[in-house]
């Protein structure tokens, strides 16, 4: 049995958070690389976060991850903000460092580019013109990734036009926002749809949006992994574009996440994607 002050641990705050992947992932990690460790699920209200995040070192903890409500929460607490997260306006990853001391950083950008190249290797930002359909916390992160990245047109649609123009207007970067009612028109010659919105996921309305005027060899990614296959990937699948659901963007931010803590970046593997699927598939 290890030693107990060589038992490392980690977690995901949120609330909810019950129904994270999360645990399942790192804890196949960490038992993949034979660290003595535990990865769990941390239900925290907003109101308790910042005593949350600030008992983390005492209790042995080398950091967590954060889901929704706390990502932009997060900013006001921890000691040092990375400039990528900074950038983002939220940080989805908290790292407890040497002196006790608390960095946030975000790897949802990271996640999605990484889950977009597994699928295509070939894969180019500047391709042509990406159609981003929300405006929240996650259409924040794909666009400033897609920018980073080289990206020469966005077109950014949202059903509330003034939270596309002010995230817009805060992104050094060539978005153009559009009104939801052209999101049909949008697509006209684009090589990249994203939907960052809730639409589609399990217990939400399905995107309404027609591919018509989507060219063939444009890419179709939905961040939504619960269902794996949203109504926008099926319709996407029949008329013979490439795919990519959001499990891969789940699975490679928390690469470099398990690297902060554990010291060894780990990677994606068919098993482990495998057993991700299952348990979307078959929820206990």
């Amino acid at each position: 049995m290890s030693h107990p002050d060589h038992h490392h641990l980690a977690g995901v705050m949120g609330w909810p958070v019950m129904h994270s992947r999360s645990p399942l992932l790192h804890n196949y990690w960490l038992k993949q690389h034979h660290i003595s460790g535990l990865y769990v699920p941390l239900p925290i209200a907003p109101q308790a976060l910042g005593a949350a995040l600030r008992a983390m070192p005492a209790l042995g903890f080398r950091g967590c991850n954060l889901t929704i409500p706390h990502k932009v929460l997060a900013l006001d607490i921890v000691d040092y903000i990375d400039p990528m997260a900074k950038r983002m306006g939220a940080a989805n990853c908290i790292v407890v460092r040497e002196d006790g001391s608390l960095a946030g950083f975000n790897h949802d950008g990271f996640g999605f580019i990484e889950s977009l190249r597994e699928a295509k290797p070939d894969w180019r930002a500047d391709a042509g013109p990406i159609v981003v359909l929300g405006a929240g916390g996650a259409a924040r992160a794909v666009v400033q990734s897609l920018v980073d990245r080289g990206t020469r047109e966005i077109r950014l649609l949202n059903r509330t036009l003034a939270r596309a123009q002010t995230l817009a207007q805060s992104l050094d970067g060539p978005v153009e926002v559009l009104d939801w009612d052209m999101r049909d028109a949008a697509l006209d010659g684009a090589a990249m749809l994203v939907n960052t919105t809730s639409q589609g996921m399990s217990g939400q309305h399905e995107l309404d949006i027609s591919l018509q005027r989507l060219p063939a060899h444009a890419v179709v990614a939905d961040i939504v992994y619960i269902p794996l296959e949203t109504h926008l990937l099926q319709m996407a699948r029949e008329r013979g574009h490439l795919t990519v659901n959001g499990l891969g963007m789940l699975l490679h931010q928390a690469r470099p996440a398990f690297h902060a803590w554990f010291g060894i970046l780990p990677q994606v593997t068919p098993q482990l994607r495998a057993l991700l699927e299952q348990s979307i598939r078959e929820p206990h």
